[in-house]
């Protein structure tokens, strides 16, 4: 006869099941549906989210879990399996809170805002998108109200994606970052000429950026056995289980970058959700612990890998054979350089290291205005124009570029944002402490081989899956708490040799 452990395994995998099968419908739904699909599978991913929901806060899971639990206070269980006992009721803890009815809702509101915002970002129309947003702000402070609240209404968002973080100490961590990143932004305006991308301001066909990047995302580790790399609007990595990864980038014909970073980033997601252990597969165990740990794997393949010397060395003799014409005249250096020019800009996947954490500052301080002040949605566009100009002193010349840039709104993804600057800051510790352990690793990126690379991740933090929390999986990975001093140490020696030490 089976553990009450063996048992809540098995009702976890169900749920696990039903869970995956509503990422392939949204996975689906922003790449390939025909956009007539729209009303019909919201209403599939609303059935789904609440199937799953059901399941996971039902009777038997309640009765499994107090069984399971009493069995790990005796002693019974693995490592692997105590851990699956503590995730499991934190979640069925945060989600027994939350009405069925709602979390239908919430799905179902994601889903239609999606196609609402595609159109609106298209054509430049908040105003079309603004009774989407309203709807998806009215859902999420529904949401918080059924939990208790300590300090901010907004810890509750921010921990569905790094759990025990509050705004508390994301604000501690941004204030104190700022005042290092200021003088670095001014030096690089003031000295623009310094480092140059006009030899890339060119088109660049989109078959030829399609195979670039899949060349550059199977050169880092990408099997088309258990990946694929899709077109999107907004690029996002989605993953079915540890044997299927999917990516998503867009292309355009002005800007080489834009999809080849695009790709790298999200190969980032995909590595650490690929390289989770099996044990941990069709469990809730079985995915990324949080999203800082994610974005900063993510983060680390973008900049520390992607936007390196040695990777330019690497990738432009691939530009070279697939560009010929266009790349005449080009160097590494003159590739090198053109990925790592810094200046203010309007689009955030677009944005260089520097100026990228202002942009994330001002959409976390937008979206506590909307929870903590209520902030209309309607005086967002107005808000975001303002905060662009104070962090960048950039004018934002309609809302397409602006406040519709981003799709993470329209899916109610609130709380989500400041985890791309955590993940930033933290990629940094972890290209410090790679480097400390493995001294050749620029002559690795240089070699092409980053199988080494990927198995530090591998041993360090990826086959862990959520088994422990994030605060522990940071200590775990780097030997201690989130330190923004690496970052700061990294992003100033890089504006120094890009663009000159200071005065």
């Amino acid at each position: 006869m089976g553990t009450a452990i063996d048992a809540l395994r098995e009702r976890m995998a169900t749920y696990y099941d039903l869970t995956m099968t509503g990422s392939l419908l949204t996975w689906d739904q922003l790449t390939i549906m025909p956009i007539n699909g729209g009303p019909a599978r919201a209403h599939q991913i609303k059935t789904i989210e609440m199937m799953s929901h059901q399941l996971l806060v039902g009777d038997e899971t309640a009765r499994l879990l107090d069984a399971a639990e009493a069995e790990v206070a005796s002693g019974k269980g693995s490592e692997v399996e105590q851990c699956l006992v503590r995730v499991t009721r934190r979640d069925f803890e945060r989600a027994v809170r939350v009405p069925g009815e709602l979390v239908g809702e919430i799905a179902k509101a994601a889903a239609d805002g999606y196609a609402v915002w595609t159109d609106a970002r298209a054509n430049d129309d908040f105003p079309a998108f603004l009774p989407a947003l309203e709807k998806n702000i009215e859902l999420q402070k529904r949401y918080i109200d059924c939990f208790d609240v300590a300090e901010s209404p907004y810890d509750v968002l921010i921990d569905n994606y790094e759990e025990g973080l509050t705004s508390a100490e994301i604000s501690a961590v941004f204030d104190g970052i700022k005042p290092y990143l200021r003088p670095l932004i001014d030096r690089v305006v003031d000295r623009q000429e310094a480092v140059s991308d006009e030899f890339f301001r060119k088109p660049f066909s989109l078959a030829g950026q399609e195979e670039v990047g899949l060349w550059t995302a199977e050169r880092l580790g990408f099997d088309p056995a258990s990946w694929r790399l899709d077109p999107t609007v907004h690029p996002f990595q989605s993953s079915m289980s540890i044997q299927d990864i999917r990516l998503t980038t867009r292309y355009n014909e002005n800007d080489l970058f834009d999809s080849l970073f695009s790709t790298v980033h999200e190969f980032g997601h995909g590595i650490y959700e690929h390289q989770i252990s099996m044990d941990l597969e069709r469990t809730p165990l079985g995915g990324g612990c949080s999203m800082t740990l994610h974005e900063s794997q993510s983060r680390f393949w973008e900049n520390m890998i992607g936007r390196s010397r040695e990777f330019a060395g690497l990738l432009h003799p691939a530009l070279a054979r697939v560009f010929p014409e266009e790349m005449k005249g080009s160097t590494p250096e003159t590739t090198y350089k053109a990925m790592n020019v810094m200046r203010p800009s309007l689009i955030r996947v677009e944005a260089d290291e520097l100026t990228y954490g202002f942009h994330i500052i001002v959409r976390y301080e937008l979206e506590r205005e909307i929870i903590e002040n209520g902030m209309k949605a309607s005086d967002l566009p107005e808000a975001w124009n303002a905060r662009m100009k104070q962090y960048l002193g950039i004018d934002v010349p309609n809302n397409r570029l602006g406040v519709l840039q981003d799709v993470h709104w329209s899916a109610g993804s609130i709380g989500y944002f400041p985890t791309y600057f955590l993940g930033s800051i933290l990629a940094a510790q972890i290209w410090k402490k790679m480097a400390g352990d493995l001294p050749d690793l620029r002559d690795l990126i240089a070699a092409g081989d980053f199988a080494p690379i990927r198995e530090w991740q591998r041993e360090h933090l990826h086959r862990y899956g959520r088994m422990y929390t994030p605060k522990e999986t940071i200590e775990k990975v780097v030997g201690g708490p989130l330190d923004p001093q690496p970052y700061i140490g990294y992003m100033t020696a890089k504006v120094n040799s890009l663009y000159g030490p200071a005065a």
